[in-house]
């Protein structure tokens, strides 16, 4: 998604690592295959297809990420990232990183009920 959002959720701090390799190409939770190209994300109670903002916080770097699995296995994670947005947070050659997550919708969805 390029584009406004509006923040719709509490924002949640924590700890962020990027998982692909023997991942890429596997189903994850939503039945969509992980890829090195989309910037998707494993959050452990976020809605599946919600959008959220995950935010480097010792960069300032984000991106809009979509939430296609279950996750991270690590309970010291608060979220796993693809590839790609990895490369948008400029974390991959850290590994982790201290993230703000902030649940999103496009500008001008309106509320849920």
């Amino acid at each position: 998604y390029v584009g406004p959002v509006s923040v719709t959720g509490k924002r949640e701090i924590g700890s962020a690592a990027w998982y692909g390799g023997r991942h890429l190409g596997k189903r994850t939770a939503s039945g969509e295959r992980l890829d090195a190209v989309r910037a998707t994300a494993a959050h452990r109670s976020l809605p599946l297809h919600s959008l959220v903002r995950v935010t480097n916080l010792s960069n300032g770097r984000s991106v809009i990420a979509k939430i296609t699995d279950r996750g991270p296995v690590s309970r010291s994670l608060l979220i796993d990232v693809s590839p790609r947005a990895a490369d948008v947070l400029d974390m991959k050659r850290a590994g982790i990183a201290t993230v703000a997550v902030e649940p999103v919708v496009a500008a001008g969805t309106p509320a849920k009920q």
